[in-house]
């Protein structure tokens, strides 16, 4: 499946060069975004092994879907960083480059002569990108670590999960692909600002940092009254009704967030005598209460199955909507208008969710490299003389 070749569709970031010596998820999730925007990303792999991920599955055709999503586009040169030869060949790419990103644990790429430190000097408008479990300075930045361990560090998984429950952490790897979003978003900052001042910079991205700054609600809680808020399963840590619920059939989601809106949902149902309910008056009365009004709100639910009451409820403007499948959302006709499952290279994948007027959005985009697939053209472009 690698090695089919499509051309990088132009995008803003064409003509920008990228380093990317990133494995695994967080960085490599960064770089598919800038080029799938257009970048040239020359994906900097070690010879015997390559990234790691390439052996992890899911698996087609003997080739990693995992390794091909968040690397379709990139070119691949195969590296040993510790040969002098090899490790002149990347600092010649990285004298080029606009952008280089790495995630080693802080202090790996220093040692290789690679740090943000030594390259400043000779390039002063590189926009150099670390991510790293917990960052480059604090007492735990020379921790190891992967997404489930900075998930159970950083509190997502205290919060997640039923009430009296045992933790759990969500279906999805959230601290490596926060910091991948965070690392995207810094690294387009940091481009505006050497449009503008002609200065490089060095971002320190932290896993932990981004995952502690998605606790939203929880972590405001803590900070204004001291207790631990705990899982609540699928409610809103501050919102009624704004959960799950249970109708006939199936779950449904259903999101009544105002006063308006909750006499919007009390009529659709057909329980209009709610409304006068003391315990359901204001949202902060319906918040505290929310166990009670949801028994009240199922009883009616319960009466006929899913598809009748989103259809209801739809119609009296109430957002709502099922519990969709994997299959369902990825096949859904919405994801296929808004162009969610591309191809790169014979593989299907999720697409790019940056819609931008005046710059292609292609359904068929360029493949995962093989190993080493661009180490000619890359070597014979940064090499000696």
């Amino acid at each position: 499946m690698s090695g089919v070749t499509t051309a990088v569709p132009e995008g803003p970031l064409t003509g920008l060069l990228v380093a990317d010596f990133s494995r695994v998820l967080s960085g490599p999730f960064a770089t598919m975004m800038l080029a799938d925007l257009g970048a040239r990303v020359i994906k900097v792999e070690h010879p015997r092994t390559g990234d790691d991920s390439r052996g992890y599955g899911p698996f087609a055709g003997g080739t990693s879907l995992y390794f091909a999503r968040v690397n379709r586009g990139k070119q691949s040169v195969a590296l040993d960083l510790k040969d002098p030869a090899d490790l002149a060949v990347a600092t010649r790419l990285v004298a080029r480059a606009d952008v280089l990103v790495e995630n080693y644990r802080p202090g790996v790429m220093a040692r290789l002569g690679l740090g943000p430190a030594e390259l400043f000097v000779d390039h002063p408008g590189l926009v150099y990108c670390s991510i790293s479990g917990f960052g480059h300075t604090g007492p735990w930045s020379q921790r190891p670590a992967y997404d489930a361990v900075v998930q159970g560090m950083s509190g997502i998984m205290a919060i997640t999960g039923q009430e009296g429950g045992a933790r759990v952490k969500p279906g999805l790897p959230v601290a490596d692909l926060s910091a991948g979003l965070y690392a995207y978003g810094g690294i387009t900052a940091a481009l505006l600002g050497r449009a503008r001042t002609g200065r490089g910079t060095h971002l320190d991205i932290a896993m932990y940092d981004a995952t502690v700054s998605l606790l939203e609600g929880p972590a405001l809680s803590w900070l204004a009254t001291g207790v631990e808020p705990g899982p609540i399963g699928n409610a809103h840590f501050s919102i009624a009704p704004f959960d799950t619920f249970a109708c006939a059939d199936r779950d449904i989601t259903v999101c009544a967030a105002n006063d308006g809106l909750f006499a919007a949902l009390a009529g659709a149902l057909g329980t209009p005598g709610i409304l006068a309910d003391p315990r359901y008056t204001t949202n902060a009365a319906r918040h505290e209460h929310r166990g009670e009004l949801k028994s009240e709100l199922e009883a009616a639910l319960r009466t006929r199955p899913a598809e009748h009451w989103l259809v209801e409820l739809e119609l009296a403007g109430v957002p709502c909507g099922p519990i969709a499948t994997v299959g369902e959302a990825v096949g859904s006709t919405q994801t296929l208008a808004r162009r969610m499952v591309v191809d790169a290279g014979g593989v299907a994948m999720p697409g790019n969710p940056l819609k931008m007027s005046g710059w292609q959005d292609p359904a068929v985009r360029p493949a995962a490299p093989a190993l080493d697939e661009h180490g000619d053209l890359v070597r014979a472009e940064f090499g000696a003389g």
